[in-house]
């Protein structure tokens, strides 16, 4: 006998690899763990970018995350940066792979020669109140944020499956976090292409150059509730389990509203203090609470007319072999009727 499972049970991830381009990033955040100076680091090379994609195979990887610094828009080094980027996709692409790319903002042609070797694109708007850019982000001029809406405008019109998401305890205060959730609720209203928005607590980690407290968990979980609220019920809301280091907390989150927890593989490129948890103990602590954890592939079946020829053609060969991952949650959800979760906090 089939048992059909309610999407208010269902927890999708994405089984992924990051593939990092450079490191090297003109910006400077000062909560940031990823970045080198620009010209200090080597960029992968397809060589070795192969070499990576070939152990993958055996890794039960579908989601490539192509995952970069920022090379500044009118550097002559530019082109190079963005062929590279292009170059690894298409050869993820051609290995079977889905790659999905995030490498900060980028003109309407970049991102449409990006578009032909890819599933999806994503791009954190973090946060819209320019009064961070006095703050953390006083020496980061690629995260103003005109800038950063204008890339989900851009994304929309040209029809790009898209992720983007709140980086959450930066100096913001909670009218602005309601802000940035009525922007990104305003774009996909007008476009329909955000597929997933993440509320990635932040948590403090080794190299940044300011300290700043944790994101706390009654924030989250309250946080979460009222993302909920805001954001159109087919965005589904993504929770980083790596960052939310008290399970009790990641399902307090999910019973008030997350259904997704995102790319989980080898490393957490950006926060590499906080590594991602093990999958089969993930999968368990979701079931003892009632939930499955289900593999998702890294564009949603309703955006598969969206894609570029190369890209469409291996999501229908993933459709085809793993018919039990096209069933993507959608939103709103019943909470989970289920003890174990905790009932989490309203806002």
């Amino acid at each position: 006998m089939t048992t059909f499972l309610t999407s208010s049970q269902v927890v999708t991830y994405s089984p992924a690899l990051t593939l990092v381009p450079t490191y090297e990033c003109f910006n400077r955040c000062q909560y940031c763990n990823f970045r080198v100076d620009p010209l200090v680091d080597r960029w992968m090379s397809l060589q070795q970018a192969e070499e990576r994609l070939q152990v993958a195979k055996s890794q039960s990887i579908i989601e490539i995350l192509i995952l970069s610094g920022e090379v500044h828009p009118q550097s002559p080094r530019r082109a190079a940066w963005l062929q590279r980027i292009y170059d690894i996709g298409e050869l993820a692409l051609g290995m079977g792979f889905l790659p999905h790319t995030n490498v900060g903002p980028l003109s309407p042609s970049e991102m449409a020669f990006l578009k032909r070797v890819n599933v999806s694109m994503g791009l954190m708007l973090e946060q819209i109140t320019p009064a961070l850019l006095q703050g953390v982000h006083r020496h980061a001029p690629s995260k103003s944020p005109e800038l950063r809406l204008q890339q989900l405008e851009q994304a929309g019109q040209l029809k790009i499956p898209f992720t983007t998401g709140l980086l959450l305890g930066i100096g913001e205060s909670r009218s602005d976090r309601i802000a940035t959730l009525k922007a990104i609720a305003t774009c996909h209203q007008r476009w329909g292409h955000i597929q997933e928005v993440i509320l990635q607590p932040h948590q403090p980690g080794t190299y940044q150059l300011q300290t700043l407290p944790a994101f706390t968990a009654d924030d989250l979980g309250n946080f979460v509730s009222t993302a909920r609220q805001y954001l159109p019920t087919d965005i589904t809301l993504q929770i980083p389990p790596n960052l939310v280091t008290n399970p009790s907390d990641l399902l307090a989150a999910i019973a008030n509203g997350a259904r997704d927890l995102g790319g989980i593989g080898p490393i957490d490129e950006v926060n590499p203090d906080y590594h991602h948890p093990k999958l089969l103990g993930l999968k368990n602590q979701l079931q003892n609470a009632g939930l499955t954890m289900r593999p998702r592939l890294p564009v949603y079946p309703r955006y598969d007319r969206w894609l570029a020829p190369s890209p469409r053609q291996v999501v229908d060969q993933w459709r085809l072999s793993l018919q039990d991952m096209t069933s993507i949650p959608q939103l709103p959800l019943s909470r989970p009727e289920t003890a174990n979760l905790g009932s989490g906090n309203q806002v």
